[in-house]
Protein backbone atom coordinates (compact mmCIF):
# COMPACT_ATOMS: atom_id res chain seq x y z
CA UNK A 1 0.00 0.00 0.00
CA UNK A 2 1.16 3.56 -0.82
CA UNK A 3 0.48 6.73 0.83
CA UNK A 4 -2.65 5.02 2.57
CA UNK A 5 -3.61 4.11 6.11
CA UNK A 6 -5.31 1.23 7.19
CA UNK A 7 -7.07 1.83 10.59
CA UNK A 8 -8.97 -1.37 10.41
CA UNK A 9 -12.36 -2.78 9.40
CA UNK A 10 -11.86 -2.31 5.94
CA UNK A 11 -11.37 1.47 6.24
CA UNK A 12 -8.52 3.30 4.36
CA UNK A 13 -7.46 6.65 5.20
CA UNK A 14 -5.74 9.10 2.11
CA UNK A 15 -4.78 12.68 2.10
CA UNK A 16 -3.14 15.17 -0.35
CA UNK A 17 -2.90 18.78 0.51
CA UNK A 18 -1.83 22.03 -1.11
CA UNK A 19 -0.28 25.38 -0.38
CA UNK A 20 0.34 28.56 -2.06
CA UNK A 21 -1.64 27.17 -5.09
CA UNK A 22 -5.13 29.31 -5.63
CA UNK A 23 -6.73 32.78 -6.14
CA UNK A 24 -4.67 34.71 -3.23
CA UNK A 25 -2.31 37.67 -4.23
CA UNK A 26 0.78 35.55 -2.32
CA UNK A 27 -0.24 32.27 -3.94
CA UNK A 28 2.95 31.19 -6.20
CA UNK A 29 0.67 29.78 -8.76
CA UNK A 30 -2.30 31.38 -9.95
CA UNK A 31 -5.25 29.05 -10.77
CA UNK A 32 -8.78 28.79 -9.39
CA UNK A 33 -9.63 27.46 -6.14
CA UNK A 34 -12.30 25.00 -7.62
CA UNK A 35 -8.97 23.62 -9.34
CA UNK A 36 -6.65 23.31 -6.64
CA UNK A 37 -9.48 21.32 -4.90
CA UNK A 38 -9.70 18.90 -8.02
CA UNK A 39 -6.14 18.01 -7.91
CA UNK A 40 -5.85 17.49 -4.59
CA UNK A 41 -9.22 15.35 -4.33
CA UNK A 42 -7.40 13.32 -7.68
CA UNK A 43 -4.48 12.19 -5.49
CA UNK A 44 -6.38 11.18 -2.45
CA UNK A 45 -8.70 8.95 -5.01
CA UNK A 46 -6.31 7.20 -6.47
CA UNK A 47 -4.28 7.09 -3.19
CA UNK A 48 -7.59 5.31 -2.38
CA UNK A 49 -7.81 2.69 -5.19
CA UNK A 50 -3.84 2.03 -4.67
CA UNK A 51 -5.31 0.42 -1.92
CA UNK A 52 -8.61 -1.49 -3.39
CA UNK A 53 -10.32 1.07 -1.64
CA UNK A 54 -13.69 3.21 -2.45
CA UNK A 55 -14.53 6.50 -0.88
CA UNK A 56 -17.12 6.43 1.03
CA UNK A 57 -16.54 9.78 3.00
CA UNK A 58 -14.73 12.95 2.73
CA UNK A 59 -13.12 15.67 4.77
CA UNK A 60 -12.09 19.12 3.58
CA UNK A 61 -9.69 21.15 5.39
CA UNK A 62 -9.46 25.07 4.19
CA UNK A 63 -7.25 27.53 5.19
CA UNK A 64 -7.56 29.81 2.54
CA UNK A 65 -11.11 31.55 4.17
CA UNK A 66 -14.78 30.77 3.92
CA UNK A 67 -14.91 32.13 0.38
CA UNK A 68 -13.11 29.29 -0.92
CA UNK A 69 -15.39 26.64 0.68
CA UNK A 70 -17.78 26.23 -1.83
CA UNK A 71 -15.45 26.68 -4.77
CA UNK A 72 -13.36 23.36 -2.98
CA UNK A 73 -16.33 21.42 -2.52
CA UNK A 74 -17.20 22.21 -5.86
CA UNK A 75 -13.66 21.29 -7.79
CA UNK A 76 -14.13 17.62 -5.37
CA UNK A 77 -17.64 17.04 -7.27
CA UNK A 78 -15.74 17.68 -10.61
CA UNK A 79 -13.08 15.01 -9.53
CA UNK A 80 -15.78 12.64 -8.82
CA UNK A 81 -17.87 13.33 -12.03
CA UNK A 82 -15.00 13.05 -14.09
CA UNK A 83 -14.49 9.46 -12.56
CA UNK A 84 -18.03 8.87 -12.91
CA UNK A 85 -18.71 8.03 -9.17
CA UNK A 86 -20.88 9.38 -7.41
CA UNK A 87 -19.55 12.61 -4.08
CA UNK A 88 -19.46 11.05 -0.89
CA UNK A 89 -20.54 13.17 1.86
CA UNK A 90 -17.97 15.98 2.36
CA UNK A 91 -17.64 17.88 5.72
CA UNK A 92 -14.47 19.56 7.55
CA UNK A 93 -13.68 23.29 8.55
CA UNK A 94 -12.76 26.31 7.72
CA UNK A 95 -10.03 28.41 9.41
CA UNK A 96 -11.96 31.78 9.51
CA UNK A 97 -9.90 33.53 12.64
CA UNK A 98 -7.25 33.83 10.96
CA UNK A 99 -6.62 35.21 7.31
CA UNK A 100 -3.77 33.92 5.73
CA UNK A 101 -1.37 35.22 2.96
CA UNK A 102 -1.58 32.47 0.82
CA UNK A 103 -3.68 29.70 -0.10
CA UNK A 104 -3.66 26.04 1.66
CA UNK A 105 -6.10 23.52 2.01
CA UNK A 106 -6.39 19.49 2.21
CA UNK A 107 -8.69 16.61 1.03
CA UNK A 108 -8.71 13.40 3.00
CA UNK A 109 -10.74 10.45 2.07
CA UNK A 110 -12.03 7.71 4.09
CA UNK A 111 -12.94 4.58 1.71
CA UNK A 112 -13.71 1.02 2.25
CA UNK A 113 -11.78 -1.76 0.68
CA UNK A 114 -13.08 -3.92 -2.05
CA UNK A 115 -12.06 -7.50 -3.11
CA UNK A 116 -8.69 -7.19 -4.66
CA UNK A 117 -8.17 -8.87 -8.00
CA UNK A 118 -6.95 -12.80 -7.89
CA UNK A 119 -3.29 -12.71 -8.74
CA UNK A 120 -1.97 -13.22 -12.12
CA UNK A 121 1.17 -12.68 -13.70
CA UNK A 122 1.75 -8.88 -14.81
CA UNK A 123 3.75 -6.79 -16.83
CA UNK A 124 4.04 -3.35 -15.89
CA UNK A 125 3.04 -0.06 -18.07
CA UNK A 126 3.34 3.92 -17.17
CA UNK A 127 -0.20 5.75 -17.97
CA UNK A 128 -0.04 8.85 -18.76
CA UNK A 129 2.89 11.69 -18.92
CA UNK A 130 4.69 13.67 -15.90
CA UNK A 131 3.75 17.17 -15.74
CA UNK A 132 4.08 19.62 -13.00
CA UNK A 133 2.88 23.66 -12.68
CA UNK A 134 1.13 24.95 -15.32
CA UNK A 135 1.94 21.73 -17.89
CA UNK A 136 -0.52 20.10 -16.09
CA UNK A 137 -2.92 22.73 -17.86
CA UNK A 138 -1.44 23.22 -21.10
CA UNK A 139 -0.49 19.20 -21.57
CA UNK A 140 -4.15 18.39 -20.29
CA UNK A 141 -4.64 15.37 -22.70
CA UNK A 142 -1.69 14.13 -21.82
CA UNK A 143 -2.65 13.20 -17.75
CA UNK A 144 -4.16 9.63 -17.05
CA UNK A 145 -7.73 10.18 -17.30
CA UNK A 146 -9.81 8.52 -14.45
CA UNK A 147 -12.74 7.36 -15.83
CA UNK A 148 -10.60 5.39 -18.07
CA UNK A 149 -8.92 3.47 -14.87
CA UNK A 150 -11.96 3.34 -13.51
CA UNK A 151 -13.58 1.39 -16.75
CA UNK A 152 -10.53 -0.75 -16.57
CA UNK A 153 -10.62 -1.24 -12.71
CA UNK A 154 -13.93 -2.74 -13.65
CA UNK A 155 -13.54 -5.19 -16.74
CA UNK A 156 -9.90 -6.68 -15.24
CA UNK A 157 -7.21 -4.58 -17.15
CA UNK A 158 -5.96 -4.03 -14.20
CA UNK A 159 -4.52 -5.72 -10.88
CA UNK A 160 -2.19 -2.86 -9.21
CA UNK A 161 -2.34 0.42 -9.79
CA UNK A 162 0.62 2.99 -7.82
CA UNK A 163 0.12 6.42 -8.74
CA UNK A 164 3.32 8.73 -9.03
CA UNK A 165 4.00 11.96 -7.03
CA UNK A 166 6.49 14.36 -6.91
CA UNK A 167 9.31 11.95 -6.41
CA UNK A 168 9.27 10.62 -9.97
CA UNK A 169 9.02 7.26 -11.33
CA UNK A 170 11.93 5.79 -10.33
CA UNK A 171 11.58 6.93 -6.72
CA UNK A 172 7.90 5.60 -6.90
CA UNK A 173 9.66 2.08 -8.03
CA UNK A 174 11.83 1.67 -5.34
CA UNK A 175 9.51 2.52 -2.81
CA UNK A 176 6.85 -0.05 -4.14
CA UNK A 177 9.38 -2.27 -4.39
CA UNK A 178 11.16 -1.62 -1.29
CA UNK A 179 13.88 -2.02 -3.16
CA UNK A 180 16.71 1.07 -3.03
CA UNK A 181 18.69 0.21 -5.90
CA UNK A 182 15.63 -0.89 -8.36
CA UNK A 183 16.15 0.14 -12.00
CA UNK A 184 13.30 1.10 -14.73
CA UNK A 185 13.26 1.90 -18.23
CA UNK A 186 10.98 3.80 -19.96
CA UNK A 187 10.66 5.98 -22.59
CA UNK A 188 9.67 8.77 -19.90
CA UNK A 189 11.79 11.13 -17.75
CA UNK A 190 12.24 8.83 -14.37
CA UNK A 191 12.95 11.48 -11.91
CA UNK A 192 11.08 14.45 -13.37
CA UNK A 193 7.29 14.78 -10.24
CA UNK A 194 4.57 14.07 -11.96
CA UNK A 195 2.64 16.40 -9.94
CA UNK A 196 -0.95 15.65 -9.17
CA UNK A 197 -0.16 12.24 -10.19
CA UNK A 198 -0.58 12.64 -14.31
CA UNK A 199 1.42 9.51 -14.62
CA UNK A 200 0.38 6.06 -12.54
CA UNK A 201 1.75 2.60 -12.74
CA UNK A 202 -0.23 -0.06 -13.84
CA UNK A 203 0.59 -4.31 -13.61
CA UNK A 204 -1.55 -5.91 -16.06
CA UNK A 205 -1.76 -8.99 -16.73
CA UNK A 206 -0.19 -10.32 -19.22
CA UNK A 207 -2.66 -12.47 -20.68
CA UNK A 208 -4.83 -8.89 -21.03
CA UNK A 209 -1.52 -7.04 -22.75
CA UNK A 210 -2.94 -6.07 -26.20
CA UNK A 211 -6.54 -5.49 -25.09
CA UNK A 212 -4.99 -2.96 -22.28
CA UNK A 213 -2.39 -1.01 -25.20
CA UNK A 214 -5.99 -1.01 -27.61
CA UNK A 215 -8.21 0.55 -24.46
CA UNK A 216 -5.49 2.69 -22.82
CA UNK A 217 -4.05 3.82 -26.36
CA UNK A 218 -0.65 6.09 -27.12
CA UNK A 219 -0.56 7.44 -23.07
CA UNK A 220 0.15 3.46 -22.38
CA UNK A 221 3.88 3.10 -22.48
CA UNK A 222 5.89 0.00 -21.27
CA UNK A 223 7.86 -0.29 -18.02
CA UNK A 224 10.82 -2.59 -17.79
CA UNK A 225 11.59 -2.52 -13.58
CA UNK A 226 15.22 -4.79 -12.47
CA UNK A 227 15.00 -5.61 -8.92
Amino acid sequence: MRNAIDVGNGLIITTDNSGGIGEKPGDLVAVPDRLTAFFAARVALLEQWAAHAEPISILLHNFSGSTSWEKYVEGIHDLFTEAGLQTPPISGSSETNMTLLQSAMAVTIIGRTIEQPIGEEVQWFTYGTPLVGNEVLDRADEVASLRVLKEAMEIGLIQQLWPVGSRGILEEVRTMTSNETAKVESGLDITKTAGPSTVVLLAIPTTKREEAKTFFGTLLRELNIYI
